[in-house]
């Protein structure tokens, strides 16, 4: 995974509280029924198989920032846009888990 950047999801976290992320794209890579459970409302839901149908909607000229459940499926999507030739990934280490403990809520 060297060539993805990671970000922690206390300095995503406070990117994005700060309107750092303006204008970037947050991908959220889970399923509907986890989105539905706890989500936020800057992401756009693009659950991880639906990806390669979907690739269209996906910016290439500004950085996605992929988060998924805990940092593993949106690993993968990394990898798999970057062999499709996007450059600007970067992973939320630690998932929507990791950034609803941040905000005090128990994600699972």
């Amino acid at each position: 995974m060297t060539d993805i950047q990671r970000i922690d999801p206390a300095a995503f976290q406070e990117m994005l509280e700060g309107g750092e992320l303006e204008g970037q794209m947050i991908l959220d890579v889970r399923e509907p029924y986890e989105w539905e459970y706890y989500h936020d409302d800057r992401a756009v839901l693009m659950p991880m198989n639906t990806i390669p149908a979907r690739m269209e909607e996906l910016p290439r000229d500004r950085s996605i920032y992929v988060v998924c459940a805990h940092g593993v499926r949106s690993v993968n999507v990394c990898l798999y846009l970057r062999q499709q030739g996007f450059d600007n990934l970067v992973n939320v280490d630690g998932g929507m888990a990791a950034i609803a403990s941040l905000r005090g809520f128990q994600y699972d």
